[in-house]
């Protein structure tokens, strides 16, 4: 796995591919449970970037008071992405 990080002014998205349906279920429960915690809803969607990797991107608009900077970084640690751009 690995992730990259956009931010702008009350924009954040973050991009997180894996591989396989193991590590798919890891990543969209981990996603649900921390995003499930905070008062933001972001937006998401999945798409296909090779035949065997997938990337879901989660978005923020109009975070107003900076909380996706907390939420991806919980994302990141609970599931041990060390490669982050």
């Amino acid at each position: 796995m690995d992730a990259k990080v956009r931010s702008e002014e009350k924009f954040s998205k973050i991009s997180i591919s894996y591989e396989g349906k193991e590590e798919a279920e890891l990543v969209c429960s981990t996603i649900d449970k921390i995003t499930s915690k905070y008062p933001i809803k972001p937006e998401s969607y999945t798409c296909r970037i090779s035949n065997k990797k997938d990337v879901v991107v989660i978005e923020y608009q109009d975070d107003v008071d900076r909380m996706a900077g907390k939420i991806f970084e919980e994302i990141i640690k609970t599931l041990n992405i060390t490669i982050c751009d």
